[in-house]
């Protein structure tokens, strides 16, 4: 078959679209966005008709893949790591009636080069209790996309996919399978078993725990986890995912001296590490993220030999693995080429040349001068480099600007300004809008509208000329909801209107809307 060079991200997605995937729902976070972007502008996929969609949240998104699986067809859903925390009622549910033809890929940030924290999802898998799976490289990136969905619809269980990001966002040649036709159109074979009333949930979470022999054993025989013999018996190393190639860039001839297991399929082969202990000294566990297989070991085992790995900080608990710090594990000398060239700047992030966020945070800092006390609330997006010009004093998760306004307008905080943008706002915005309404908070909320989700590259606002409706529809009096144009010639006149609904004692929305300068730039292009 052809041999064509992806990022991990596109291969997942060439996997899905060849692999028979009919529809893929998603919401755009680094490193998970490319997935998604590649199948909508694939003309393959648009030829085999395969639905690709940017929904308004992460839950919306899983909920919809539910609903094509309950059509019995193959759909898969990606985010980053911090949106399974939203969609973290449906993940949970759709384990327990036992969704088959779904995988949830998930992208984990290590070292947070664009998140908050640094979760790893396999703690979500874990507490869900279905088969994971976390590839090595592009080629298993690719393949893993077709032994997934074969997985799922064998075992009757949805797939959690995890990929860091170097993983998604590194090249290599991916050999292509033959392309599979999509699943017919049919109903659950057990009706019931999308109906979580109390009696029937009860009896399909017991057939959910009832499985779990069948899902070890999946991982036990899976082609992907293996048993590679050494030499040196001194240490055994546990390696999963990407965590393998970091072994293997230390030892040039491919030849590691000592024996390794490779997991890249979840629940853990317990017979290859039984087999590992019982032959080795000391273990060293390798994984690039949290120490959840370590963890798991430690309790597993709990035979007195030595287990090293993130939790005794052999090798440091935060940030990205990479082959230098296994190199510093394993006491062997690594040349990286990790440091940085003496000619090379550092430029922290900050906002565009011409952003209107900029002419935004101008007009709010002239009035939040004259107010001492007051406190401003920010949110996730491009917006949140606020924080370099003094313009707001949080950010924590995607919609809390305002649901935090509110709280901390309540015990005095005045004024109580939430800065959000129009895309976060259509993510999980509305609802704390809605708390403000029915509590007539005094507090004042500014919708950046750049008419795009600029901060993961541009994807569609799901708020977008919706905005002044949805807040009216809310309940927000329709006086009080201003719109304003981000300029500097307008300077003025933007300080005054928020300075008159900073006075104004109830819930205040000011909109100021200016399209983002670089999806202005692509529309001029055209």
């Amino acid at each position: 078959m052809e041999k064509i060079l992806l990022l991990g991200d596109e291969a997942i997605a060439q996997g899905f679209i060849d692999a028979g995937g009919s529809a893929i729902n998603s919401y755009p976070g680094t490193p998970s966005t490319q997935i998604t972007e590649y199948v909508m502008k694939s003309k393959q996929a648009k030829e085999l008709g395969v639905r690709a969609n940017w929904c308004a949240n992460e839950k919306t998104a899983l909920e919809a893949s539910i609903g094509v699986a309950y059509a019995g067809k193959r759909a898969m859903t990606c985010m980053k790591h911090v949106g399974l925390n939203v969609c973290g009622d449906p993940f949970m549910n759709a384990a327990i009636i036992g969704t088959k033809g779904v995988l949830i890929v998930v992208a984990d940030d290590p070292s947070m080069f664009s998140s908050q924290d640094e979760q790893d999802s396999r703690f979500y898998g874990h507490w869900a209790m279905i088969p994971m799976l976390e590839p090595s490289n592009q080629q298993e990136a690719y393949d893993m996309v077709h032994f997934g969905f074969d997985l799922s619809e064998k075992l009757g269980t949805p797939v959690l996919y995890r990929i860091p990001t170097r993983l998604a966002h590194s090249r290599a040649g991916v050999v292509r399978k033959p392309v599979r036709k999509q699943n017919e159109l049919t109903e659950p074979a057990d009706a019931r078993s999308f109906v979580l009333l109390p009696a029937n949930a009860k009896r399909l979470y017991r057939d959910l725990i009832d499985k779990q022999p069948a899902f070890t054993k999946a991982s036990e025989e899976s082609g992907y986890n293996k048993y590679i013999d050494g030499e040196n018996k001194k240490l055994g190393i546990i390696t999963t995912g990407i965590a393998y190639n970091y072994l293997m860039e230390n030892f040039p001839d491919g030849k590691c001296p000592y024996p390794v297991v490779k997991i890249t399929q979840y629940p853990l082969p317990y017979n290859m590490i039984n087999k590992l202990y019982d032959e080795v000294d000391e273990i060293l566990v390798l994984e690039d993220g949290q120490p959840f297989v370590e963890e798991q070991i430690k309790g597993f085992l709990g035979k007195g030999k030595k287990v090293m790995g993130r939790l005794d900080e052999t090798i440091r608990r935060d940030g990205e693995l990479n082959a230098e710090k296994v190199a510093k594990a394993l006491g062997m000398k690594a040349d990286s080429g990790l440091a940085v060239p003496e000619v090379v700047t550092n430029r922290p992030p900050a906002l565009c040349q011409g952003c209107p966020h900029v002419d935004s945070y101008n007009a709010l800092n002239a009035v939040m001068a004259n107010h001492k006390g007051g406190k401003v609330f920010g949110d996730i997006g491009c917006y949140t480099l606020g924080f370099n010009m003094h313009a707001i004093n949080t950010t924590v998760c995607m919609g809390a600007s305002i649901t935090m306004a509110k709280g901390a307008s309540e015990v005095g905080i005045f004024p109580s300004v939430a800065v959000i943008g129009d895309g976060t706002f259509g993510h999980s915005g509305m609802t704390g809008l809605l708390d403000c309404v029915n509590e007539k908070a005094n507090v004042v909320v500014m919708i950046l509208d750049n008419d795009i989700t600029a901060m993961t590259g541009g994807q569609p606002s799901s708020a977008n000329n919706k905005i002044r409706q949805i807040c009216e529809g809310l309940g927000v009096a329709p006086e009080h909801i201003r719109d304003i144009i981000p300029l500097p010639k307008n300077h003025d006149e933007n300080v005054r209107i928020i300075e008159e609904e900073v006075n104004y004692n109830g819930v205040s929305v000011i909109i100021p809307h200016r399209t983002c300068l670089v999806e202005l730039k692509k529309h001029l292009k055209k």
